[in-house]
């Protein structure tokens, strides 16, 4: 595994699922994490079990660059409150965290609320888009598609200014995006898939690199629905999975990628053919 120290890094919805997860492996292999929620003090409770605070600029010299061949250990993480639909609670907490931490290497886009809020059955019940709530629609595509926008929009200027930072976008299996009852979802993930795509194309040519990432499967999640059988939980995906390829985006091997559409099943085997074609590595 890389090893991150001296690493600052934002995960938003870092509470649970694959948002706590990649906090969780970026912690252990040694980076600061920002871990945001809505509710600042169940943030607050996610960093203490994820190894609590550290020294955010332990493991770099002055002016940011990390210290070379420093002692790998594991980092530490912070609770921020924020709302991701919110521009002042987004300005908010961005302040405070650059404030924290003097800066960010690595935006990690994952907050999100999935199809349960709108039908708590809706695999084996599948809504039609006519008998979904407004107010369900709209919670679900302004957390993920509008905080989105709201996040990397007043991160990435800041990132351009200080001449480096990696934006990671989390996205769903195209599949999903187009199936029978998942609005709002599925359209959720495509706009943020698109999203992705343009910013990634907005930051060709910049310091700034911008990926897509995701688990490419269903995952052991709070969004699994009630009646969910017990053949299909024992097909779900662990969160972990998204583990090592966030470490790797994070790690100076991953500096020079941009514009990938990277699937977590499917990370070793893509890394292995990147580093063949380039005789071995970066």
């Amino acid at each position: 595994m890389p090893d991150l120290t001296g690493t600052r890094a934002l995960v938003t919805g870092a509470t649970s699922g694959l948002g706590r997860a990649m906090a969780a492996a970026l912690v252990e292999a040694g980076a600061t994490v920002a871990v945001t929620s809505r509710d600042g003090a169940r943030a607050q409770k996610a960093a203490d079990e994820l190894g609590g605070a550290r020294e955010p600029g332990a493991g770099r010299e002055p002016g940011g660059a990390r210290e070379p061949g420093g002692a790998r250990g594991a980092g530490g993480a912070r609770g921020v409150a924020l709302d991701v639909r919110d521009e002042g609670s987004v300005r908010s907490a961005v302040e405070a965290v650059y404030e924290s931490f003097g800066g960010l290497d690595l935006l990690v886009n994952n907050a999100g609320i999935g199809m349960r809020t709108v039908n708590p059955r809706f695999l084996t019940d599948p809504q039609p888009f006519w008998e979904v709530a407004p107010e369900g629609f709209r919670d679900v595509v302004e957390t993920k598609v509008v905080g989105s926008f709201l996040v990397a929009r007043e991160v990435v200027p800041r990132m351009l200014a200080a001449g480096s930072g990696r934006v990671v976008t989390i996205s769903m299996n195209e599949q999903t995006m187009v199936r029978r009852g998942f609005v709002p979802y599925g359209p959720s993930g495509a706009g943020v898939e698109a999203l992705a795509t343009v910013m990634a194309a907005d930051l060709q040519g910049t310091p700034v690199t911008a990926n897509i990432l995701l688990p490419g499967g269903a995952t052991a999640t709070g969004m699994i629905p009630d009646g969910a059988s017990e053949e299909m939980r024992s097909r779900l995906l662990d969160p972990g999975i998204m583990g090592p390829p966030i470490v790797w985006l994070a790690s100076p091997e991953a500096g020079a990628v941009h514009g990938e559409r990277i699937v977590a099943t499917e990370f070793a085997d893509w890394l292995r053919r990147r580093q063949a074609d380039r005789g071995g590595g970066e």
